[in-house]
């Protein structure tokens, strides 16, 4: 049955019981199988207790969970998973670190741009944020802090630098984009390679700038040994060059049509168990706690893929995506228009909110009114992937903040965290415009490889 009404009070209560903390995957499951038990509810179907279920919520929920099963692109999330996971526990990252540092060392801020490049290349591996920052702020935040860094500043570099993973190729983030729009993965991917590489290069700039201007945020480090330029080459090719050189193989491979991205993905999982091994890192326990991490968070993007499914479907159902389609065409808005109002409302979202769920749940409602308003589908996935980024950097409620927070403890204050991110959220938004002025940042590559775009 049609009833807007319902469907608004449905997302109203499910921004409720986010908010009260509720966890995400299972409040869309409840959520849809309760309203959608009233939208496809009949009345006098009921005689026996049998009946009760013999709703058609049960059916769709079914199907939504057999959907997510059957995709072949989500197929590549836990091979990545795992391949980052077991790049994680070989230790590649302390060492990709320390070379980075010491290629660095000439540089204004050399530690925060050495672990900007360490964030940018793991978390690219990994595409858990969580982890990049977890890992980054045991690693990089001590040896900045014994470089007399200002914590504020240190925290912002790792705070930032830890998103860029959900961004930068290849990207689970993109891939669950390219499941919801029905759009090809291949082409999401090369629309960020460029987008990818301007935020990341903004944020070594603006380090640079900032050191320079004001030293005595950072420090330069001193070395005891004199280490010979041979030396740093050989740290940086044993370290860095490996690992990179996997993910341009993993990307490469898609890109170029070689692999699908689950193909590239085993690949890669098969890439992160071979350099484990060079690295003389790999052991039983190590894989056991890789594979339970794999396992763990490929189940939590499963459970929200099949309650974001049911939830938008049961609120479909009742009207509620026409109500907000046909109020914004009411609006009679320019397509910069639509495209700022759509923007800020997922920034907007991004204070309660992480990136997977206002994916799952919220982007939906404005992909069908593209078309509407004339905008590519790649361009508009660019800018809603950028915006992102703030999900984890905005307060009161910016991720990465809490989890560099929950391993430093006392070392620093939250208030310090959230101050150190602001620059790096206002260089996001500036990249979001550098990108509107000049679409070509996003368009250009993937046009360059597969053509024009036609819808």
């Amino acid at each position: 049955m049609t009833n807007p009404e319902v469907a608004i009070l449905m997302l109203c209560l499910f921004i409720l019981m986010v908010l009260l903390g509720f966890p995400i995957a299972f409040t869309l499951l409840a959520m849809g199988v309760g309203f959608g038990y009233y939208a496809y509810y009949q009345a006098g179907s009921i005689e026996t207790i049998s009946d009760a279920f013999s709703n058609q919520i049960f059916y769709l929920l079914n199907q939504n969970t057999y959907s997510v099963m059957e995709n072949d692109t989500l197929v590549a999330i836990p091979l990545f998973l795992f391949m980052g996971y077991v790049v994680e526990r070989a230790n590649i990252v302390n060492k990709l670190f320390s070379s980075l540092n010491l290629a660095a060392r000439n540089l204004p801020g050399s530690m925060a741009i050495a672990a900007l490049l360490t964030c940018a290349v793991f978390s690219t591996a990994s595409g858990i944020v969580g982890a990049v920052v977890t890992l980054m702020g045991l690693l990089a935040f001590p040896a900045m802090a014994n470089a007399h860094y200002r914590k504020d500043f240190a925290a912002g570099v790792i705070c930032a630098g830890g998103t860029l993973g959900i961004l930068i190729p290849p990207s689970i983030m993109l891939i669950v984009y390219a499941a919801i729009a029905e759009l090809s993965p291949l082409r999401l991917y090369a629309a960020a390679v460029f987008p990818g590489l301007l935020l990341a290069g903004s944020y070594i700039v603006y380090v640079i700038i900032r050191v320079y201007l004001n030293p005595s945020i950072a420090p330069k480090p001193t070395f005891e040994d004199d280490i010979s330029p041979g030396q740093i080459y050989w740290q940086l090719f044993t370290s860095f060059v490996p690992l990179t050189l996997l993910i341009m193989l993993v990307l490469g491979s898609i890109l170029g049509g070689l692999a699908t991205p689950a193909e590239a993905a085993a690949m890669g999982a098969l890439g992160g168990l071979v350099l484990a091994a060079l690295y003389r890192s790999l052991s039983w326990q190590k894989l056991k706690e890789s594979v339970f991490l794999t396992a763990k968070a490929t189940a939590m993007v499963c459970w929200l893929f099949v309650g974001s499914w049911t939830f938008a479907s049961v609120f479909s159902y009742l009207g509620g995506h026409d109500v907000i389609e046909h109020w914004v065409l009411a609006m009679n808005l320019e397509p910069w228009q639509f495209l700022i109002m759509v923007q800020l409302i997922i920034f907007i979202l991004g204070w309660p909110l992480e990136w997977s769920e206002i994916l799952i749940i919220f982007v939906p409602i404005f992909l069908p009114m593209l078309d509407t308003f004339g905008i590519n589908p790649y361009f508009f996935a660019m800018l809603v992937a950028l915006n992102l980024q703030t999900s984890f950097l905005t307060p009161p409620m910016a991720m990465s903040a809490y989890y560099l927070k929950g391993v430093l403890k006392s070392e620093i204050e939250l208030m310090e965290i959230f101050r150190g991110i602001m620059p790096y959220l206002g260089i996001v938004i500036f990249c979001m415009f550098l990108m509107y002025m000049f679409p070509g940042i996003a368009l250009w590559f993937p046009d360059y490889l597969f053509g024009e775009y036609i819808p």
